[in-house]
């Protein structure tokens, strides 16, 4: 079993920076992948990013590489997502999951945490 708990969420100007955190617990959370989505009001979740816990291969979305940053903190069992220059479309909730397979964008991941909303304002 595999819990994953987000914080870091919060509400931040246009061109502000955020970090999220995943915090993952459980056994076997080495044989995991972790990965980062977020969904917007009325859209799909959309893959934002993928880690391992070695960071030997990290995949972005295209779209916002440059602009967030995924990392992993073997030591303290958490992953952290940094979001700089913000924008208001960047606005959602974002989750954390984990899988024992590399599915990147493919969103039927093992485990998911709660999410944690993130507001920007223009």
């Amino acid at each position: 079993q595999v819990q994953l708990v987000e914080s870091g969420g919060g509400s931040v100007q246009a061109g502000g920076s955020l970090r999220l955190s995943c915090a993952a617990s459980g056994r076997t959370i080495r044989n995991y992948v972790m990965a980062w989505f977020r969904q917007a009001p009325g859209k799909e979740r959309e893959f934002l990013g993928t880690i391992n816990w070695s960071g030997t291969r990290i995949v972005y979305l295209a779209s916002v590489k440059g602009r967030f940053t995924i990392s992993a903190d073997n030591a303290k069992n958490t992953v952290y997502l940094q979001l700089n220059s913000l924008k208001p479309e960047d606005t959602a909730v974002y989750y954390c999951a984990a899988d024992r397979t590399y599915r990147d964008s493919n969103p039927n991941y093992d485990y998911w945490g709660q999410g944690t909303q993130v507001t920007v304002s223009s």
